[in-house]
């Protein structure tokens, strides 16, 4: 029988996601949770694990293509008494009804996910050696997945052509000829190409076998020397290359729109107050090389990041109005009693802010472990959905890039962040006398609607206080 696997919600009501790239091809015989392809949410790279044994049968949608939640993407062919085990959470409908026996239920364990859960409830530490898809694009190396099987078209001998044409032909639907209308042949790839430059494959002249299109004759319509003469390029392509020529257009999608939909949210609905601190951190520096000496903490990454970090969580349990949420809908202050702490990461696809779970019941060791594969991951592309969602405070550090100081967004559903800058050697007031001290200045910004003034300088003094003296700490906990 047929089963139809439609796009899952991957994580709070999202309503679309990207195709990426396909880990297999039709006809291909593939395992119950075997990754099966590779998407972009609005927050993050995810992988989708099959939720059927069997062979597939047809994939209904090309890499680069945006598909909405609950539409089909992908045919199995399985065994009429198989029965399934589903583990990937999908609606039949972007409006979310009842799961069907192609829009399997959420599960509690997701394999491909991004992250594995444990029977504890925490999630799996991920590899640290994953990379981030470089593109959507296959390569000559990898087998376009969504060219349905067909006759193979006449052509001369096999041995006469190439091994990628003779494959191109196999993948390419032959055309229904004397009708109008015919999808122009080409291969998934060449497709996606004309796509993105806007180019009508209906005017290009293939030179291919049979007609066949090729990313040449694509490039050769826009440079307007195609095979059946310049005029065959519309003025409008040509007036294209000249704009292309001085500026590049980039799709807003993706992480990039999910954030700055929130930030422009964030901005104009949270009214932000941002102060300004600058200390001696001379003592936590020294402390911190005095860490990274020691055994306790040999072979963990250890930078002013993982203190400051920290010193925010300690600082809270002074200052819960900075762990809170402004509930608009209820009318209620909710003041969260544990700190999922976020971290603002740049990431090839742009800015997230991925948190750490109960980072307030962390221990520093366990925290700078946290951290780094945190960002490591984060830089990957491999955050889990459940990762970038339910943060309660945030810190970005600027500091990395040379910045001193800023006015940071609050992360949407948040009362505070606060920015790191650099720490820089500079002379700077000590007992008296002026001396080459190492400074830092941090910058918080909060909701003035959750946090008065008082208690915003309060906790921003309480982090400055523990990062110039750390031995302030036993006076705070």
């Amino acid at each position: 029988m047929i089963k139809e696997f439609r796009l899952p919600d991957l994580g709070e009501g999202l309503t679309e996601s990207e195709i990426l790239s396909w880990k297999v091809d039709v006809g291909d015989t593939v395992s119950l949770n075997q990754v099966i392809a590779e998407v972009e949410t609005a927050k993050a790279v995810v992988e989708l694990p099959s939720p059927f044994a069997g062979v597939i049968k047809e994939l209904h949608e090309q890499p680069g293509t945006i598909v909405e939640v609950g539409k089909p993407i992908v045919s199995f062919e399985v065994p009429d008494d198989a029965g399934t085990q589903p583990s990937v959470p999908a609606d039949a409908s972007p409006g979310g009804g009842e799961a069907t026996a192609e829009t399997p239920k959420r599960q509690p364990n997701l394999v491909g996910y991004g992250a594995v859960v444990e029977s504890s409830g925490r999630p799996v530490r991920r590899p640290r050696n994953l990379q981030a898809p470089e593109s959507a694009l296959p390569t000559s190396a990898t087998a376009e997945p969504n060219a349905p099987t067909v006759e193979p078209v006449e052509a001369g001998p096999a041995d006469s052509m190439p091994a990628e044409t003779r494959r191109a032909e196999a993948e390419t639907p032959a055309p229904e000829r004397g009708h109008q209308g015919e999808r122009p042949r080409s291969t998934p790839p060449v497709r996606k190409l004309a796509k993105d430059l806007g180019v009508d494959l209906a005017q290009v002249a293939g030179t291919g076998p049979n007609g066949l299109i090729t990313r040449e004759d694509v490039q050769a319509f826009l440079d307007g020397t195609s095979a059946e003469g310049p005029d065959t390029a519309p003025a409008a392509a040509a007036t294209r290359i000249q704009q292309e020529a001085r500026e590049t257009r980039t799709p807003i999608k993706g992480v990039r729109k999910f954030m700055a939909a929130a930030m422009v949210d964030s901005a104009f609905t949270a009214p932000h107050v941002s102060e300004f601190l600058t200390v001696d951190v001379t003592p936590a520096m020294e402390l911190l090389a005095k860490l990274k000496a020691g055994s306790a903490f040999s072979g963990v990454k250890l930078t002013p990041l993982t203190l400051a970090a920290k010193a925010v969580l300690i600082a809270l349990r002074r200052n819960p109005a900075l762990n809170a949420r402004w509930d608009e809908a209820s009318q209620e202050i909710v003041t969260f009693n544990y700190v999922n702490l976020g971290i603002a990461a740049a990431t090839p696809r742009g800015l997230t802010v991925p948190n750490i779970k109960d980072a307030d019941a962390l221990s520093l060791h366990q925290l700078a472990e946290a951290l780094t594969d945190l960002t490591e991951t984060a830089r990957a592309g491999k955050t889990a959905p459940g990762d970038l969602s339910g943060g309660t405070i945030s810190i970005t550090n600027i500091g990395v890039f040379g910045i001193d100081a800023g006015t940071p967004i609050l992360n949407p559903g948040e009362a505070a962040i606060l920015a790191m800058g650099a720490v820089r050697t500079m002379p700077w007031e000590y007992r008296g006398e002026v001396a080459l001290r190492q400074v830092l200045t941090l910058s918080l910004s909060f909701d003035h609607r959750l946090v008065d003034g008082e208690q915003g300088s309060r906790f921003l003094a309480d982090v400055g206080a523990i990062l110039a003296e750390p031995g302030m700490v036993l006076t705070m906990v």
